[in-house]
């Protein structure tokens, strides 16, 4: 098959598969997380049982597909990297890596606990400590994800340069990103613990980023 043809489908799938995956990711940071603070225990159990599991599998698996089409994508264009889609690619894989390795082992727990509730059995007690683990790292690919979009489109319609020529930038923002990252694993919500914090905070990222790329 044509390697351009590829590239296409590639793209194509990269955006349908991003598109689930971000969709759900706000789904849940903006419309589920508040819901549950104002639901009554029953309602929240039942959404645990019942809707948090369909959520879940196409917020995961559309990380994944997002993961592996983006890789493809990066095989085929190795040769023109530019430092906006090292950032968004480095933004993008932190986030499939929380999905898959924080937030739905963690959220498999809670709604397992939940699903056991509605059976008439005792909560799990690892859940009251799986929920804070999941809603950080949530709320942190929450974050990451709007300099991480900026970062996708400007690669291709408002590039920084390229990777030779801003290195000293790249590794100024990969410094940051990793102490976010780490606080997505150890540390605490802060700013990000109400939407507009985290919305507000991922507008300053994103300036902050994109402008280190351009300044230094």
């Amino acid at each position: 098959m044509d390697a351009a043809i590829i590239d296409y489908l590639a793209r194509y799938a990269h955006y349908l598969f991003g598109i689930t995956w971000i969709g759900l990711l706000y789904y849940f940071n903006f419309v589920q997380t508040e819901y549950f603070k104002e639901a009554e225990p029953n309602a929240r159990v039942d959404a645990f049982s019942k809707l948090a599991p369909r959520a879940l599998w196409w917020f995961r698996w559309g990380a994944m597909g997002t993961f592996i089409t983006g890789v493809i994508l990066l095989g085929y264009r190795h040769t023109g990297l530019s430092s906006d889609i090292t950032i968004g690619a480095t933004l993008g894989t932190l986030m499939f890596l929380n999905v898959w390795l924080i937030i739905w082992p963690n959220q498999k727990i809670i709604v397992e606990s939940n699903q056991g509730v509605a059976q008439g059995n005792e909560p799990d007690p690892a859940a009251a400590a799986a929920a804070p683990k999941a809603g950080l790292a949530s709320r942190t690919n929450t974050l990451f994800s709007l300099p991480m979009l900026w970062f996708m489109g400007s690669s291709a319609h408002l590039s920084s340069g390229s990777i030779a020529s801003n290195t000293n930038a790249i590794i100024a923002c990969l410094v940051i990103i990793a102490a976010l990252q780490i606080n997505a694993i150890v540390g605490k919500q802060g700013p990000l613990t109400t939407v507009r914090g985290v919305i507000i905070s991922g507008l300053v990222l994103t300036v902050v980023l994109a402008g280190i790329l351009r300044v230094l």
